[in-house]
């Protein structure tokens, strides 16, 4: 097969990898790029892009993190990029608002907004010359910048406008994927298929290093007759994607897509009481397993506890002592300037549930010191 210029280096590891996440992926997948990483992933992503169609022009959004290497760090716009500049960052990367509904960039009302944070992301591109833009580039879900769950509307309106104007939509769903949100990926929750869609922690659970991206079918196509500048030594090693058909096995035998949301609806119940019972509690906000509890001075004000400034000064922020009295009651919760990332295990248990939550309520109390009045 060799002398008649046949490709034979896939193993069967590889091949049952990209059978397993075919299935597991549809309608995103067209071909899959194995990489080590979710930085490395995001990394090849905004490359196929600009690759695929010519131009340069990434559209990020703040708090939003994509990883650490020139190009996904570039995209990525919370404090740690600020740090890598400007060694570490690549041109051609414009950052628009975020769908944060409870600290709305814009100060605008969610329920009267009609959406202005995509309003004014429309504008940006539209000023920049919608021709010169290769991609937009989303968390669907945003992670540990405080689990920002977009309005119903939002991502099927950016998915229209960016394929009105040839632009890709890359969904970022590193930490959003893999059951997360109740969902095999979040999405799933809104009926979008991107363009691309990369992802990996959870498509090994962490076990092995593997990062992934799937590109649909017409990009795929583009690149059986086009150089695919891209790739490195250890890309779809057997050794990281065998762990992956474990896995996916695994998300179905024990059913925890459908338990991500049944555990989540029970959790986030429990943690919507905290914020009756808690003065320092702000919002409240989540889907499948995948939570956020933000503390804040004032409810009226909606003033944060500390800021990323605190952080990056390595001054005592509070989420931090609520965090280590709860480690002091054996449940480990990570702590994100002024918010909690609650994403347990999509194994849970109602127990397990119970001793987290009753930890927190205890923690609370600490914030709720902190409370001042406007």
């Amino acid at each position: 097969r060799s002398a008649r210029g046949e490709k034979v280096l896939a193993c069967t590891g590889t091949q049952r990898a990209h059978a397993a996440l075919t299935r597991t992926l549809r309608p995103c997948a067209g071909k899959h790029f194995f990489a080590t990483s979710g930085t490395e992933a995001v990394e090849c992503a905004l490359k196929t892009a600009r690759m695929y169609t010519g131009r340069n022009k990434i559209v990020a959004r703040y708090s939003s993190y994509h990883g650490s290497t020139a190009g996904s760090i570039a995209a990525t716009s919370d404090y740690r990029r600020w740090f890598a500049e400007p060694l570490s960052k690549a041109g051609g990367v414009l950052h628009a608002p975020p769908a944060h509904c409870y600290q709305c960039p814009l100060k605008k009302d969610p329920k009267t907004c009609k959406l202005a944070c995509l309003d004014y992301m429309e504008y940006m591109m539209e000023n920049e010359n919608p021709q010169d833009i290769a991609a937009v580039i989303v968390e669907p879900v945003v992670g540990t910048n405080g689990i920002l769950v977009p309005p119903a509307d939002y991502l099927p309106r950016l998915r229209e406008y960016t394929r009105k104007h040839g632009i890709l939509l890359i969904a970022d769903e590193v930490m959003c994927g893999w059951g997360r949100v109740g969902e095999w990926f979040a999405v799933n929750a809104w009926n979008v298929t991107p363009d691309i869609l990369v992802t990996a922690k959870g498509i090994t659970s962490a076990m092995a290093p593997l990062g992934l991206v799937t590109t649909s079918r017409a990009i795929a196509a583009h690149f059986d007759d086009h150089i695919f500048s891209h790739g490195h030594t250890y890309e779809a090693h057997p050794l990281t994607l065998a762990p992956a058909v474990a896995a996916i096995d695994e998300y179905k035998r024990l059913n925890l897509i459908e338990r991500s949301k049944s555990m989540g609806a029970k959790l986030g119940a429990a943690l919507r009481k905290l914020a009756d019972k808690h003065p320092s509690v702000g919002d409240v906000r989540g889907m499948g397993l995948f939570w956020a509890v933000e503390l804040v001075k004032n409810r009226d004000t909606r003033e944060p506890m500390n800021t990323a400034q605190d952080k990056v000064n390595r001054r005592p922020t509070v989420i931090d002592a609520v965090t280590a009295d709860m480690m002091s009651r054996g449940v480990f919760c990570v702590g994100w300037i002024s918010h909690l990332v609650i994403a347990p295990p999509l194994i849970i248990e109602d127990e397990h549930i119970e001793e987290a939550v009753a930890a927190l309520d205890a923690a609370l109390c600490i914030a709720d010191r902190a409370v001042v009045a406007a």
